[in-house]
């Protein structure tokens, strides 16, 4: 890993308008154009999540937002997880870093998410088990997968 990694993590009342546009222009560059599905990405579930993002020499390299519980799910949950360079671990690093705020901002001790299908062993690296059979969302087979507290501390 780079030494240059720097961790960010607002809420969004805490953006800056340059840091907010460059999340949202992340988004829809991987979930609607690279990805060829048009879905509506701002679902003011932004508003109550906490941002968090990665960056090397001010270049963001991965991002997520974990959402309290009763906004996007019905547990904390964290989702819109994206790495914009693929292969140096950036992903499992914004995951850990999306389990810890959910953890210290939330007091989570179950998260979900809806991950796509295929990425199913990336999420169970980091602690996540398939709680649900495939179901499409937005054209993709997606499956939801939970992670809990107490099976990530029996594991360690």
């Amino acid at each position: 890993m780079k030494s240059n990694l720097v961790l960010h993590k607002k809420t969004f009342f805490e953006l800056t308008k340059d840091e907010l546009y460059e999340l949202l222009r992340i988004r829809a560059e991987v979930f609607v154009v690279e990805q060829n599905c048009p879905y509506q990405d701002l679902d003011y579930d932004d508003q109550q999540a906490i941002h968090l993002w990665l960056t090397v020499e001010d270049k963001v390299v991965a991002l997520c937002r974990v959402c309290p519980a009763g906004t996007h799910m019905n547990q904390v949950s964290i989702g819109r997880v994206i790495t914009t360079e693929r292969g140096k671990g950036y992903g499992k690093q914004i995951m850990l870093a999306g389990i810890e705020a959910a953890k210290a901002h939330f007091h989570a001790r179950l998260i979900d998410i809806e991950a796509q299908e295929y990425a199913r062993e990336f999420y169970e690296k980091v602690g996540f088990i398939q709680t649900s059979d495939t179901f499409m969302l937005d054209g993709i087979k997606h499956i939801k997968m939970t992670w809990k507290a107490e099976t990530v501390k029996n594991n360690e």
